[in-house]
């Protein structure tokens, strides 16, 4: 309730993150009225990279359709200004990346979420360091020890630093 007595309706809609997003503390700072739903997967997508040219020193995060594959998800109860504020983040206002409507696959079952997907041709490494956030991102989301391990795995390009 409102302090007059009004009932203040806020308005979410449920995030799945796959990157950096996973992180519950860097999604607190980045959306402080988003919790922490659930996690899950999403059947039927592949983690890849792409839009080399716009990443750090390397390819970005995306996800593609692939029936072989899934991806380790955190679900948020994102609210618009959150939502908002997360798009000016992740350069969606620049056609960047472009929300997508995602089934995920949860504990408590199926959730109908967006997410992020990059609207650049697959290819590239990403950078060292961002592979480490991701793989960091993962663990502090409890994503599964050998997805974190392929994560940590995966080909990338040095950067010197």
């Amino acid at each position: 309730m409102g302090h007059d007595g009004q009932t203040i309706l806020l308005l979410v809609t449920l995030y799945a993150a796959y990157g950096t997003n996973l992180d519950p503390a860097r999604m607190s700072q980045r959306c402080p009225h988003s919790p922490l739903r659930s996690t899950g997967w999403l059947e039927g997508w592949r983690l890849t990279f792409g839009g080399e040219e716009h990443g750090w020193d390397g390819a970005l995060a995306t996800i593609v359709p692939d029936p072989f594959e899934q991806v380790f998800v955190a679900v948020y109860d994102v609210t618009d200004d959150d939502a908002d504020a997360m798009e000016q983040w992740e350069s969606t206002t620049t056609g960047l990346y472009l929300r997508t409507k995602v089934r995920v696959k949860s504990l408590t079952g199926d959730l109908v979420a967006w997410a992020l997907v990059l609207d650049a041709f697959e290819g590239g490494l990403p950078s060292a360091s961002y592979l480490g956030v991701l793989a960091d991102s993962a663990e502090a989301a409890d994503a599964p020890s050998d997805y974190v391990r392929a994560l940590r795995h995966r080909p990338c390009r040095s950067t010197g630093l």
